[in-house]
């Protein structure tokens, strides 16, 4: 990260405050990104006569999962293959719990059951395909288990079947579903309602072109602006002697997700909850198929830490049932909404405390280490 290269000492007493600069910056492009990002995804959405669920769980949800997948292959082709797994799962965790939570929790979230009877099948499948092979593999091989290279190629077939499977679908489904449309006689298709109830109308004089550039010069600075944020505010925190194993639990783990949490609050912030729903259901399918799969075909994946490391056990009784669980509450909460269509707020309590209790347990288990 740009900010964590930055020598102790680069600017002498006055860097601490300059570092704070970098983060305030970054916090404005990140906010700015995902502006231009979640605009051009949902005009393109409306040009090509797709849902913006299906371009959320597609196209937005790879290019958040994109730099991920490429830190996750580097982590394991250059020897730290553990932290691919484990970054992998942990950021399903993070975007099901905490920014679907908050999501709930800030607007009434609509819930497209036509998609998310699809890929949210898909989503739960993704993870409890991934839970099976890591507690078989555990079973047949102990300590020296690992998820392997033939596993990876196995998860990067199916994310190229999902990818396939999901442009057919959205073709079935092009605008949503009724109720996510517009309905009063003084609104378009071209306009939505935002959180507070206003209209956002959508600009479809924009050429195509000129959409995928700025949606692709949003995403840039998404990604780019996440890990200078996260980079600054690391450091930060080294400097003001915060213990290693809360860096690695809270900003590590959330900074590897600060895209989707800035495309999904961004998304509510200006009518396009859709965006929401479908980067999360996306990003939590694209994290097994895309990240994990692919860092195990670049080394196997070691289900186990080092001998001597505090909960080394960690991912086995922690990760991956807290995933689990997440996914498998979140499926329940599709089913209730499917009589109204949309999700209540209360939903995301649950989920908000989870992951604070996960965070919680995940401290506590590994403060030896």
């Amino acid at each position: 990260m740009l900010a964590t290269l930055l020598p102790h000492d680069w600017f002498g007493e006055r860097s601490t405050w300059l570092l704070i600069v970098v983060a305030v910056v970054a916090i404005a492009a990140l906010i700015k990104g995902a502006d231009w990002l979640v605009d051009s995804a949902a005009t393109a959405a409306y040009r090509l006569g797709l849902s913006k669920i299906i371009i959320g769980a597609t196209i937005v949800s790879l290019g958040t999962t994109s730099p991920e997948a490429a830190v996750s292959v580097m982590a394991a082709w250059a020897g730290n293959p553990g932290l691919a797994l484990g970054n992998g799962v942990g950021s399903i965790i993070v975007d099901t719990g905490l920014i679907f939570g908050l999501g709930c929790l800030f607007a009434t979230l609509p819930a497209d059951r036509f998609v998310l009877n699809r890929q949210g099948w898909v989503q739960v499948g993704a993870a409890a395909l991934l839970a099976a092979v890591c507690y078989t593999v555990f079973i047949m091989h102990g300590d020296t288990a690992a998820v392997g290279r033939a596993v990876g190629m196995v998860f990067a077939i199916l994310l190229v079947a999902y990818m396939v499977i999901s442009v057919r679908w959205s073709r079935r489904h092009p605008y949503g579903e009724p109720h996510l449309m517009a309905d009063t006689p003084t609104q378009t298709d071209a306009e939505v309602l935002n959180f507070e109830g206003d209209a956002l109308p959508i600009d479809t004089s924009v050429p195509m072109w000129s959409l995928i550039c700025w949606g692709v010069a949003g995403l840039a600075v998404v990604v780019l602006a996440s890990d200078v944020l996260v980079g600054s505010a690391t450091e930060l925190a080294e400097r003001a002697s915060v213990p290693q194993v809360v860096l690695a639990a809270t900003l590590v783990a959330f900074g590897t997700s600060l895209p989707e949490m800035a495309v999904g609050l961004t998304s509510l912030r200006k009518g396009h909850a859709e965006l929401l729903v479908g980067n999360i259901i996306g990003a939590d399918i694209l994290n097994v198929l895309f990240v994990i799969g692919f860092a195990a075909l670049a080394a196997p994946l070691p289900l186990v830490d080092e001998p001597g490391m505090a909960g080394r056990y960690i991912f086995l009784w922690l990760h991956l049932p807290t995933m689990l669980l997440m996914l498998g509450f979140m499926r329940l909460c599709i089913i209730w909404a499917g009589p109204t269509g949309y999700f209540s707020r209360w939903m995301g309590v649950p989920l908000v405390v989870g992951y604070v209790a996960y965070v919680v347990i995940q401290l506590v288990a590994t403060a030896g280490s």
